[in-house]
């Protein structure tokens, strides 16, 4: 059972507790479970609408609407990182009669990266969406740090299955053979990895981050619950009082 559904069900048991306590007790634990259920609830649909389009809910599907500036965060991140101010023609001239030696090259770029850039962007783009404001309310951007592991993790899982192929190695090797000219490089391999990115679709952004950090998300699910089951005890104490 997920972290999200284990909290609302809590939440839930709370408020039939509430339904079956005796006075005066009974506005104490109903309002703590209503005010949990719906911070959690709130906070669940916040996270679906973050993946999935939601018809009549605007903002919805944030990550799939932003997919054009995910594919430029990941070009911007190749190029500057795997192919920055480096002496591009002695790493190829090395590798060129060996595909192993090349892939271990890349390999230990990726293994290498600085990814930090690319989790801070996506905290951007999240917190500028119609989302942000709900995620203020459990921490902010704060809350979303445990997500930094996850989500490198799986950004240099990616980088090494869908970069490192053998068609795509073969394919750089192939142009790079052709001159070795850093300039000339850089724009034959931009022009490759171009036409990888475009290969994605909108599905397959959503799927990538929501590989990453879905199932960490449900801790804002949980802090909703307990934020709202807070909050609804306090307002049912200063009710009575």
């Amino acid at each position: 059972m997920n972290k999200s559904l284990a909290s609302n069900m809590v939440a839930a048991l709370v408020v039939v507790a509430g339904f079956v306590s005796p006075y005066p007790y009974r506005s104490y634990i109903l309002d703590t479970g209503l005010f949990a259920l719906s911070g959690g609830i709130t906070n669940w649909l916040a996270v679906h609408m973050l993946f999935e389009r939601v018809p009549g809910l605007y903002g919805s599907g944030v990550v799939q609407l932003q997919f054009e500036e995910f594919k430029l965060g990941i070009r911007a991140l190749i190029m500057e990182q795997f192919f920055k101010n480096a002496d591009l023609e002695g790493f190829f001239y090395a590798a060129e009669e060996n595909s192993e030696q090349l892939r271990t090259q890349f390999e230990e770029i990726i293994d290498d990266l600085d990814l930090d850039n690319a989790f801070d962007s996506l905290i951007e783009v999240i917190m500028a969406s119609s989302f942000g404001s709900m995620i203020g309310m459990v921490g902010g951007k704060d809350a979303l740090n445990p997500l930094k592991t996850p989500f490198t993790q799986k950004m240099r899982e990616y980088f090494t299955s869908h970069l490192l192929t053998s068609d795509l190695l073969g394919k750089i090797r192939k142009q790079i053979a052709q001159g070795f000219n850093d300039d000339t490089i850089r724009d034959k391999v931009a022009g490759i990895i171009d036409k990888r990115l475009d290969q994605l679709t909108p599905q397959m952004v959503k799927e990538i981050i929501q590989a990453m950090i879905h199932k960490h998300l449900g801790w804002l699910v949980v802090w909703g619950c307990a934020i709202g089951g807070v909050i609804g005890l306090l307002v049912s104490v200063m009710t009575v009082n």
